[in-house]
């Protein structure tokens, strides 16, 4: 073969190599994900000191994208339009304490539960019995439990995501609130001996799940991570430590 000749394709071939390569590394690179939270509802999520979003939710989720090769950004956004700004593309997944409900389902899809289905409680003042429950309850607005005395046609203060619903308890703006046990938990151990769980357990959700938009491949990539962590327990131990003791678990 002529010099020329071999020269040409020995160079050929190492653009060629190289052009591979970077192609490979494209390949590679994680797909970026941003996620999207509240930041108000301790110990699921909120900002901490620093200035950061942090939490349950952040922990879990972090690991979740690491074991699902995302890269994740975290931003927050507003309770009240959590699932239209998720429609609208603003970001690509809701990690807010947001209930598994069959509503919420026919605007988008959820992943399986991070948080096992369980009866929500109702709080209130240490001493005030069930007896606190037929005075004036509280609620968060756009929540299942706004929505579910709504339907039932109980009346109730609607509060605002900012609001701790403990401090409104302690306070005396509300006698009872009906909430999730996560964070009932976590609440009972701040607010030892101020606060407890009255009346009867109400089941209204499938537990908490990651939002996401219908018809993307993001729901089986998370689903398959939250299994590992499942299999593996370290789902329970994060649940654990940031809910408490009393903590829901997967068996």
């Amino acid at each position: 073969m002529h010099l020329k000749h071999r020269v040409t394709l020995y160079f050929g071939a190492i653009l060629l190599s190289a052009a591979l390569a970077l192609s490979l590394a494209a390949c590679s690179e994680p797909e970026l994900v941003v996620i999207a939270t509240s930041g108000d509802y301790h110990p699921f999520n909120f900002v901490n000191d620093d200035g950061e979003i942090d939490g349950l939710e952040r922990e879990m989720g972090e690991e979740l994208c690491r074991r699902a090769d995302l890269a994740c950004e975290w931003v927050l956004n507003d309770w009240e339009t959590m699932i239209p700004d998720l429609v609208a593309e603003e970001f690509d997944a809701i990690l807010a304490g947001m209930s598994i409900t069959a509503e919420r389902e026919e605007r988008i899809d959820f992943t399986e539960a991070y948080y096992p289905p369980t009866p929500s409680v109702y709080l209130a003042r240490a001493g005030e019995g069930d007896a606190a429950i037929q005075g004036t309850i509280g609620a968060t607005a756009n929540t299942i439990y706004s929505d579910y005395f709504t339907e039932q046609g109980t009346p109730f203060v609607s509060l605002d995501g900012s609001t701790d619903l403990a401090d409104a308890l302690l306070s005396g703006v509300v006698d009872a609130s009906l909430v999730d046990h996560g964070y009932a938990v976590e609440k009972l151990a701040e607010y030892e001996g101020q606060i407890a769980i009255v009346g009867p357990e109400v089941s209204l959700d499938r537990g908490l799940g990651i939002g996401v938009r219908k018809g993307g491949g993001l729901k089986e990539k998370l689903d398959e991570a939250l299994a590992s962590m499942k299999a593996d327990g370290s789902l329970n131990t994060l649940l654990v430590k940031w809910v408490g003791e009393g903590s829901s678990t997967f068996e």
